[in-house]
This record gives C-alpha cells, sequence and structure tokens, in this order.
C-alpha cells in the first residue's frame, strides 16, 4: 500500500462543505426564533391582560418593526466590530513578523509539531511557507486566532438576513387577527406550529433530530408565551 504522500493529486477526494462564514445562518436563525418567541410572547401578555384584538395588532405589529430594525442594527454592529477586531490582530501580527520574522518562524515550527508534524519536517515547511509572508501571516492568524481573514462574515448579509426573518417570524402570531380570527387560542396556536417549524428547519443545518429541535424551539416559546401569559393577566385583573 503506498503511503498517503504517494497519492496523485488527480486522485483527491473532492467534496464541498456549507458556508459557515458567510453570516447569514446564525443571523437567520435567530432573527426567526427571536421575532417568533417575541410577539408569540407579546400576543399571548397583551391578550391575557384582556386587550382588544386591535391592540393586539398594533402592539405586535410595533414590536415587529421595532425588533426587526433592532436585530437588523445589532447584527450589522457586532459582525463589523468582530471583523474590525480581526482586522486590528491580523494588523498586530503582521508587524510582528516584521519586527521577529524568527521568532515567528520558530512559532510556525512549534504550531507544525503540535499538529503531529515531526520536527524537521516542519521546519522545512514553515520555511517554505514563510517565503510568501502573506500566506504565512494568514496562517499564523488562523492558528492564533482561529479565524481567516480572507473569510469574514458580511454585517450586511447578517443585517439583512436578520431583518427579513425576525419580520417573518413576528407576523405569524398576528395572522389569526389580521386575517379576522380574533381569538387568541388560535394566535398562540400558530405561534406554536412557527416555532416548531422554525426549529426543524434550524436542523438541517445541524446533527440534531428535527424533532428535538422543533421541540426545544416550542418549549422556548412556551416557557415565554406563559410568563408573559400570567404577568397579562395579573395586571389585567389589578388595574381591571
Amino acid at each position: 500500500m503506498n503511503p498517503a504522500g504517494d497519492v496523485p493529486a488527480a486522485e483527491a477526494h473532492e467534496h464541498s462543505h456549507a458556508d459557515v462564514s458567510g453570516g447569514w445562518l446564525r443571523a437567520a436563525v435567530f432573527g426567526a426564533m427571536d421575532g417568533l418567541v417575541t410577539n408569540t410572547a407579546l400576543v399571548a401578555g397583551v391578550g391575557g391582560g384582556g386587550a382588544a384584538p386591535r391592540a393586539i395588532v398594533l402592539a405586535g405589529a410595533a414590536s415587529l418593526v421595532a425588533g426587526a430594525i433592532s436585530m437588523a442594527l445589532g447584527e450589522y454592529t457586532s459582525v463589523k466590530t468582530q471583523n474590525e477586531q480581526l482586522d486590528l490582530e491580523v494588523a498586530k501580527e503582521r508587524r510582528e513578523m516584521e519586527r521577529n520574522p524568527r521568532g515567528e518562524l520558530a512559532e510556525l515550527v512549534q504550531m507544525l509539531q503540535v499538529r503531529g508534524v515531526d520536527e524537521d519536517l516542519a521546519r522545512q515547511v514553515a520555511v517554505q511557507l514563510h517565503r510568501d509572508p502573506d500566506t504565512a501571516l494568514r496562517l499564523h492568524v488562523v492558528a492564533e486566532i482561529g479565524l481567516n481573514p480572507e473569510e469574514k462574515p458580511s454585517p450586511s448579509t447578517a443585517a439583512v438576513s436578520s431583518f427579513l426573518t425576525f419580520a417573518t417570524g413576528a407576523v405569524i402570531p398576528l395572522l389569526p387577527y389580521l386575517l379576522g380570527f380574533s381569538l387568541l387560542w388560535v394566535a398562540l396556536l400558530c405561534g406554536g406550529v412557527g416555532l416548531a417549524l422554525a426549529g426543524a428547519l434550524s436542523s438541517r443545518f445541524t446533527p440534531r433530530p428535527w424533532w428535538y429541535a422543533a421541540l426545544r424551539q416550542l418549549l422556548f416559546g412556551a416557557v415565554a408565551a406563559g410568563a408573559t401569559y400570567a404577568i397579562g393577566s395579573a395586571i389585567g385583573v389589578a388595574t381591571g
């Protein structure tokens, strides 16, 4: 049997991976779940307090608009800040490579050894990689920080994704009222179905079974809605 190093490049197995650095998936899942939980709980609280259907729709619409804008701005700022911090660390590493090239070379040798490469081979590889400063810089940053400076998530993508999914999730508990079914239990049922479906869909990107993700999100929403319903009912009775 030939050693792995003798395998021709043409025989390399080609495969692809999902994009986990684009910034949209986390923002989309977070936005959808937050929109569903927020407005399902809000409808439960306001409805539990005895508010009229018109007041519930008004509160839910205000929550949808404010929440979607807040989520988008928060995602944009957080991703932008993370990218700027990464740029700062890359600049710091570049200065260190210019000031102390031998020390950085020794550091790369050590990092390769930790990953199981023999010392002599690690030194040869490190010397070869350091011939290209950009390649060496990228390897140091990935190894030391855990992020690839060439694959930074997009703040705009995260913001748009979060805005759209929050708004979509937040409108689901309001659908019965918008369609003329002014019954609280129908709105809560819609919110619960939305949470379960969102959880099941998110399981496509994880190793979790769909039913586990669906039940988990349904439980989270039920806890939030139950708490706000109890508070709304208590306030409604106290002020009635």
